[in-house]
């Protein structure tokens, strides 16, 4: 903006208070202190930090009015930058301003009056300028703030997200690094966690988009990382708030695993194992969420696909030999037989047919797979056969096996 010369005597007012600067600074931070709240708190806003950025910004304001050089936005973007390290709310930096410019104002005015040669159109034509000028300093203070705030907001998101990676890998080993990092991302130092492991639906996209904010409005307090194929956290949950992180995590149409609660941060790396074959149990699911200590069995087949192939094969091989028809029937004979706790009866009663019918096909099993079924071992290795068969891709499971070979769902 180009600005004409200003008339002597209004120099003349603004050189009376450039040689108070100082005092005026002073008095200027000390209105601050008295009218806005954050500006009161010593350990966010120290008084020398106000009381130098009072001094240095109305030395340029009131220089304004003594030349015809453009406006220096300098001194305000840098206090502008400084509040938001400070986290002063911009509306209360703005707010500063505004007290700035009617004190500037009220002292040009009372110095003015002093001075015969300042005319009432010489303090129409300063007011316009003062007013004019604390358009453009605000702006420059907002657009500076704001600048600063994402700044801030990209390296705290920065660091958060290497120390999520340290806890996640183990590095945070010691006590007091561990505490300095959990307070960082806003957890307890100790507590109940569980670590949370969820498939992404395409690499860089969140499997769990907003679940942060969901959870903080849970008050569970949790902290993320995006990996390639994963999306995992690790959350604070008392026993109080776990109905409420599950309703959040169910929201979204992913694969969820969860650990097991752990009490010291330290567990996490074990604990996101735990939730990535929590998660693994869900293979051949769009959706879902799978807590580890549901059937921790099945977990750690899914952990093993392989060695699981090979013991179904060893111990069922026989029964998936058969027809499909009959090899369907046996499986979900075993399977609601496991269910209905070795009761022939119970199982009869659930797949509507006789008793005697159900000890015939259990038979049928024992002369098949050569193993008794009054036998604990057997049962045992059976029953970890039976878990491991959703993850055999030759087989045809029957579509109840299908609904219930995974790991139980939230």
């Amino acid at each position: 903006m180009a600005r004409s010369a200003p008339p002597e005597a209004v120099v003349e007012v603004a050189s009376v208070l450039l040689g108070n600067i100082d005092e005026l600074g002073e008095r200027m931070a000390l209105r601050f202190r008295a009218e806005i709240e954050t500006y009161r708190n010593e350990a966010q806003v120290p008084f020398d930090s106000i009381r130098t950025s009072c001094i240095r910004n109305l030395r340029l304001m009131v220089r304004h009015f003594t030349s015809t050089d453009p406006v220096d936005a300098g001194p305000p973007e840098e206090t502008g930058r400084l509040r938001a390290r400070q986290g002063v709310p911009l509306a209360e930096t703005l707010h500063a301003y505004r007290i700035g410019f009617e004190f500037l104002w009220s002292e040009l005015v009372a110095e003015a009056h002093r001075h015969p040669a300042v005319t009432d159109a010489m303090l129409v034509s300063l007011a316009a300028e003062v007013w004019w000028l604390a358009g453009e300093y605000s702006v420059a203070v907002a657009v500076a703030y704001r600048e600063m705030t994402s700044e801030l907001m990209l390296q705290r998101e920065h660091e958060r997200s290497v120390l999520v990676e340290a806890l996640f890998t183990g590095v945070l080993a010691d006590h007091r690094t561990l505490g300095e990092a959990s307070r960082i991302l806003g957890l307890p130092g100790a507590g109940r966690f569980v670590v949370v492991a969820a498939d992404v639906p395409a690499p860089g996209r969140e499997a769990l988009p907003g679940i942060e904010a969901a959870l903080r409005t849970a008050q569970v307090p949790s902290a993320w990382r995006l990996l390639p194929d994963q999306q995992i956290g690790v959350m604070s949950l008392p026993p109080a708030h776990e109905a409420a992180a599950v309703k959040a995590l169910r929201r979204h149409r992913a694969r969820v695993g969860v650990s097991p609660p752990y009490e010291s941060l330290t567990e996490t790396p074990q604990a996101l194992r735990f939730a990535r074959l929590a998660l693994a149990g869900l293979r051949g699911r769009a959706s879902g969420v799978a807590r580890f200590d549901d059937d921790p069995l099945a977990m750690l087949v899914a952990a093993a696909p392989v060695e699981a192939e090979r013991m179904v094969r060893l111990r069922l091989g026989a029964v998936l030999n058969l027809p499909h028809q009959e090899r369907a029937r046996l499986l979900e004979t075993l399977e609601q037989w496991y269910a209905a706790d070795g009761s022939a009866a119970e199982t009869g009663r659930r797949m509507f047919v006789h008793a005697n019918t159900v000890r015939y096909r259990l038979r049928r099993i024992e002369e098949l797979t050569g193993r008794s079924l009054t036998a604990p071992q057997a049962i045992l290795d059976l029953g970890a056969a039976l878990q491991a068969l959703p993850l055999i891709s030759r087989t045809e499971p029957t579509s109840q096996s299908r609904e219930r070979g995974g790991s139980p769902r939230l």
